[in-house]
């Protein structure tokens, strides 16, 4: 398939897993600008040896500059955007048209991809935002399959973007006040409290009386109302080809490696095998939401998570590989293990899914463990395999 998968990376260690997985490309944000300001983020030297570390690789970074920007902003935004050209990044994801004009005017040769953000719905905007200059387009989650495919038609020298994988906002795009209003935390500018993932009560008033707070129940675990399922469009990457999407977008630049591992890891061997049970079971093993195809096969109604926040996922993450030899791995600790524990290889490599038993397991002084419990401690263990830096060892749930 001969389309893009494009990955989040709030962080070097994530950039590396995401590239290491599969992803043609990362998006990622500066320490300014971006809408995930809790993310680890890149500075300046970070972000230039980031890029250079993804075209060594034959690969892509995107840099998000999609905050709603005010009056102030202006003059760093056109210095920041002459820095983003100059450190050689792919595009810089914009939304909003004033972000637009300032990288037009300080940086004209640094490609624009229009940010999920600008709320993009319709076949004019496109043409809009492709006579301006972008060159690319990512489309609102609240578009069909059939819209995309109208838009392509209607404007097919523009690449479209659409996200394929991960959490959604239960407001239209993302335009959410919830935070601002609740926790003095403005979405808009990266800095969302997500209070729609809370779980939420409300009061009874009758005739002016107080009644006091009522939980507000689905059933006896309570209710999420505003919590929206993740996407998972794993088993129409296809139909989303046709439609003339080039780019598949994961969400996530503030999950973990082991999940971007996962999730790119399953959409990699689904776009280059085909979408199959052992990728339907693979997304199932990081931390997510029910699952939804959201609004990309026609209308839906079904997109609120009642039940709970996330599942935890079916494995659990132990560890990531340093380096491997002939019956041995080292190991970097995430998750607590001991011998006699059954473990499983997650990897983009043949060796993805084979397990094995640990045997032994030796701190780097020689001394052996029975208990591996100290978080980023580096451990030796038997491995049947010969493992490679970047894979990941997983332990599955009873």
């Amino acid at each position: 398939m001969n389309v893009e998968l494009l990955a989040p990376a709030g962080n070097r260690a994530k950039l590396e897993a995401a590239l290491y997985f599969g992803a043609d490309a990362a998006y990622i944000g500066g320490k300014n600008f971006s809408l995930r300001s809790f993310a680890d983020n890149f500075n300046g030297e970070e972000l230039k040896s980031a890029v250079a570390y993804a075209h060594s690789l034959g690969k892509r970074v995107y840099v998000t500059v999609n905050i709603f920007a005010r009056n102030a902003d202006t003059a760093a935004l056109c210095d920041y955007f002459a820095f983003l050209s100059g450190a050689g990044a792919d595009a810089a994801i914009i939304s909003d048209p004033g972000v637009f004009y300032a990288c037009r005017r300080s940086a004209p040769a640094l490609p624009v991809h229009i940010s999920t953000q600008a709320n993009v719905t319709n076949k004019y905007a496109v043409k809009f935002w492709r006579d301006l200059g972008a060159s690319r387009v990512i489309l609102a989650r609240e578009l069909s399959v059939e819209e995309i495919a109208g838009i392509h038609a209607f404007v097919p020298d523009i690449e479209l973007e659409a996200f394929v994988h991960g959490a959604m906002c239960i407001s239209y795009s993302g335009r959410c006040l919830l935070s601002n209003y609740l926790a003095g935390r403005e979405s808009n500018r990266g800095e969302c409290v997500q209070a729609c993932r809370w779980n939420w009560q409300v009061r009874k008033n009758e005739g002016g009386a107080e009644s006091g707070w009522m939980n507000v129940e689905e059933d006896e675990r309570g209710t999420y109302i505003f919590n929206s399922k993740d996407l998972n469009m794993s088993a129409h990457l296809g139909e989303l080809a046709r439609a003339g999407v080039c780019s598949f977008k994961i969400e996530g630049r503030m999950k973990s490696e082991y999940y971007l591992a996962t999730v790119i890891n399953a959409y990699r061997r689904c776009m280059d095998g085909g979408y199959s049970p052992q990728v339907e079971r693979e997304l199932l093993t990081a931390a997510h939401r029910d699952y939804t195809t959201a609004y990309m096969l026609g209308a839906n109604d079904k997109t609120v998570n009642y039940a709970d926040s996330q599942t935890k996922g079916d494995c659990d993450y132990i560890a990531n590989v340093l380096s491997g030899g002939d019956g041995y791995a080292v190991a970097e600790m995430r998750g607590r293990f001991k011998t006699g524990d059954v473990l499983e290889v997650l990897s983009p490599s043949q060796n993805f899914l084979k397990s094995f038993t640990v045997q032994w397991a030796r701190l780097p002084d020689g001394t052996p463990v029975d208990d591996c419990k100290r978080v980023q401690e580096h451990y030796e263990i038997n491995c049947p395999y010969v493992l490679s830096a970047g894979d990941i060892l997983r332990r599955r749930k009873a």
